[in-house]
């Protein structure tokens, strides 16, 4: 029998968990009495009773694993630790929170058996319920990485997607210690197919993704994925250069024909402002490199474990 890994990552997600497992366990019972099906939960450094609620389905049901951090290390780390523990011959990452629809799960795992593809992923067509600024934003960014990066990655793309082991293992190779899934999962190829679906809303529980912290994800991608920046900002540096050597010779030729002296020290003031911020902005993006280069160097952990009832492979 057939076996798929379900890897939860969680991080205050003690309201959601209880509701998520139920919804799961219909699912199972329901769609699929030919497959056999472990769960993965990662807490993520939880400050809640997560890990207890975990324990508590875990004493219930022998198909319950669980994986605890020495603290917060975020979703990409718990993600990681969820596929490194699998061990199912097909593998899911879901949100606890029941915003990625248990439902489509059988249709998924039909698509990988009976149509040659490698991956099913979910994105959602509607961002309905979210703030629209932040709606506008995230197209934006899907637009300029994919203008700036060789991978496709695909707007309202979802980390809900049910992978065969060949793909998990390339994953799992990437040892990158700053990592973007969404990137990474484009990166190694492999036949996808997208279903689609319309926004759901949490069940319970808060979004531990403010603006902030997508705005520092965004900027995790763009600098995983392209090095545009860094030329772009070669280019501007060199466009400046260009404009000051003409505005030179322009000064000199005006003074030698009409003896007129250069004044106006306010517009000299607006200039090397405006110089001094375009060279501040490039070194941002070179210290962007620098710093995830300096991350990637130190070979840290990716993440610790306090706690797990996993045995690894």
């Amino acid at each position: 029998m057939e076996k798929i890994s379900i890897i939860v990552p969680c991080y205050n997600e003690e309201e959601s968990l209880p509701l998520f497992y139920q919804e799961m366990e219909k699912v199972r019972e329901n769609d699929f009495h030919d497959v056999e099906m472990e769960y993965i939960f990662v807490d993520d450094g939880s400050k809640d009773s997560t890990l207890k609620e975990i324990k508590k389905l875990k004493e219930h049901d022998s198909k319950v694993k669980y994986i605890s951090f020495s603290r917060n290390f975020g979703k990409e780390s718990a993600m990681l630790a969820g596929l490194e523990s699998s061990s199912g011959d097909y593998v899911t990452l879901m949100d606890a929170d029941l915003q990625d629809p248990p439902s489509l799960l059988r249709k998924m795992y039909d698509i990988i058996k009976n149509e040659d593809y490698d991956c099913v992923g979910t994105r959602r067509v509607t961002r309905k319920g979210e703030p629209p600024i932040r709606s506008f934003f995230a197209r934006i960014f899907y637009k300029l990485i994919n203008k700036m990066s060789d991978v496709e990655m695909v707007d309202g793309a979802r980390d809900y997607r049910l992978m065969t082991r060949q793909m998990v293992d390339a994953i799992i190779s990437m040892r990158e210690y700053n990592r973007y899934s969404k990137g990474i999962f484009s990166f190694v190829g492999f036949k996808t197919k997208w279903l689609e679906y319309e926004n759901i809303q949490r069940v319970a529980g808060e979004t531990k993704w403010s603006f902030w912290k997508l705005f520092k994800y965004a900027i995790e991608g763009i600098t995983a994925f392209s090095t545009v920046p860094l030329i772009l900002s070669s280019i501007i540096g060199l466009l400046f250069c260009l404009i000051s050597f003409l505005l030179i010779v322009i000064i000199i030729i005006k003074t030698l024909m009409y003896g007129d002296p250069t004044s106006g020290w306010p517009s000299l003031v607006c200039i090397i402002f405006l110089v001094s911020g375009v060279q501040l902005f490039s070194l941002g993006i070179i210290g962007q490199y620098l710093s995830k280069t300096y991350l990637e160097v130190k070979r840290r952990q990716k993440y610790i474990v306090k706690e797990t009832n996993v045995n690894k492979k």
